[in-house]
């Protein structure tokens, strides 16, 4: 992947972030961003650095330490960067948490202003859907049905068409995610690639807890003993990474191990996917894979993975 050269001259932050709810403001606001940068530039004869660049950081906000530093890689890649909110109703399912997913604004934008972001993109439902659910939308395909998309039905076609619009509104030249969604994040670079967007992805690792928990929004429902469970996922992971010169059936067998001891977890899948397909390997698969797992502790749906180098 080709990565996106900084350079120079970004929007500072004195105090919090612009919140715009407007798609007009956003891309006035934007524009004019980019004009003052160019200025600046001329001012410092530094004219042939080219137009300023646009980084998108798209959430669904409840930001915690993990969306941060995707922040933090994204004004290492550009000018001027957005942090979109919006809880996206296309992705959630029947049943699922759309109504109890935490909403807190506030809170994200004071966040955002200790990171120095200077634009916060928070849209209705509304805005976004006008005439209500989008009857135009981007389908996942096939990949788009297994794992995540087995357990959520129609989760990546929503996720999908919430990101393509957020790309045509925000116009970046790079939008950073995180490798937790490691399904999202293959989905929306084939989108990319199949529909011929100019958007660049920049992957950011996973970020945990001390005891090794992926960070996530939902982690705040845990209680103490569930959080404790839940750690079986990461040492699961890890442990099959440290025998996958074994193989695929050594590196199951030994994230089994430390997962399927845990009562309070319930598994849903574990699995070792090509990434190059997102699709399962076989026991006689060599060369890069990634093992993807998920489960249910409590009421909280958790998911991880881990890169696994198959000799």
């Amino acid at each position: 992947m080709t990565q996106p050269q900084h350079t120079g001259g970004r929007v500072n932050v004195l105090t919090k972030p612009a919140v715009i709810g407007s798609i007009e403001e956003l891309r006035s606001r934007l524009t004019d961003a980019q004009s003052r940068i160019e200025s600046a530039r001329a001012g410092r004869g530094e004219a042939g650095l080219g137009r300023p660049r646009i980084v998108l950081v798209p959430t669904m906000g409840a930001l915690h330490a993990g969306h941060l530093t995707l922040v933090r890689r994204a004004r290492s890649l550009g000018d001027i960067v957005v942090v979109s909110i919006f809880v996206n109703p296309l992705q959630f399912g029947v049943g699922e948490d759309l109504g109890s997913y935490p909403r807190m604004l506030e809170a994200d934008v004071a966040a955002l202003a200790a990171e120095g972001v200077p634009f916060v993109f928070a849209p209705t439902s509304q805005l976004m859907y006008p005439d209500g659910a989008a009857s135009t939308r981007v389908v996942a395909g096939a990949v788009g049905s297994l794992f995540e998309g087995a357990a959520r039905p129609g989760h990546f076609d929503g996720m999908l068409t919430v990101v393509a619009k957020l790309f045509n509104i925000v116009g970046p030249d790079v939008a950073v995610f995180g490798q937790k969604d490691a399904q999202q994040v293959f989905l929306v670079e084939r989108m990319l690639a199949d529909l011929n967007f100019r958007t660049c992805i920049e992957v950011v690792p996973i970020v945990r807890e001390d005891g090794g928990l992926a960070l996530s929004s939902r982690n705040r429902a845990l209680e103490p003993a569930q959080r404790a469970a839940a750690r079986a996922l990461s040492a699961g992971l890890e442990a099959a990474a440290s025998v996958a010169a074994q193989g695929v059936g050594a590196a199951l067998q030994a994230a089994h191990a430390r997962i399927d001891v845990q009562p309070l977890v319930k598994l849903d899948y574990l699995v070792v996917v090509d990434p190059r397909t997102f699709l399962p390997v076989g026991g006689e698969h060599h060369g890069p894979a990634r093992m993807l797992v998920a489960a249910l502790v409590g009421h909280t749906r958790l998911i991880d993975n881990v890169a696994l180098d198959l000799p």
